[in-house]
């Protein structure tokens, strides 16, 4: 996709959600979460119905935010990059929503959990302030802890060898999740 189909879709998107003269929500929110859950699809009359109001896909929008919000459990990695002999400084999910960065060496080595604060579930994780792990390809635990009011969360790294080789040595994946009870 080139850079003018990106502004394309772009001004596309905008047109579409941009306030309207007599607008109103014109489905209600269980046909529009039927929809969502893939339960009952919009009939031909709903679909002309949710493009003839900004509104309406406003809040199609938003409920389909909030049902992402509360549905995250996890969220995978993969460690990608060839060994170049520099110290890994970063991870980052496959989804994009979190960030394994590596500070420090040897013994003083830490590792930090930094949530995107685009992530659609992010207002929702800050405020409910779940026990999160980040666990490796053998499941062993990376980091355990509570974000802060940044997004991150930072422990010691628990593991003898640096961040790439341990990681090739587990399976090259990570998972970043709610923590088990």
């Amino acid at each position: 996709m080139t850079a003018a189909d990106r502004l394309d879709r772009t001004l596309q998107a905008a047109l579409l959600v941009a306030p309207r003269e007599h607008d109103r929500l014109m489905l209600a929110d269980a046909v529009l979460l039927a929809a969502l859950d893939g339960a009952t699809p919009l009939s031909a009359g709903e679909r002309a119905a949710l493009a003839a109001s900004p509104l309406t896909i406003r809040r199609l929008r938003h409920l389909a935010n909030a049902r992402t919000a509360s549905q995250w459990r996890a969220s995978a990695g993969m460690l990608r990059a060839a060994d170049s002999g520099a110290p890994m400084a970063e991870l980052v999910t496959d989804d994009g929503f979190w960030t394994l960065h590596f500070i420090g060496s040897g013994a003083a080595m830490r590792v930090i959990l930094q949530l995107n604060a685009e992530a659609p579930f992010a207002r929702e994780v800050l405020a409910r302030q779940p026990m999160l792990q980040v666990v490796d390809g053998t499941g062993a635990v990376v980091l355990l802890g509570r974000l802060d009011a940044d997004g991150e969360c930072e422990s010691a790294w628990p593991f003898a060898l640096a961040p790439a080789q341990h990681f090739q040595q587990a399976g090259a994946v990570f998972s970043v999740e709610t923590a088990r009870p």
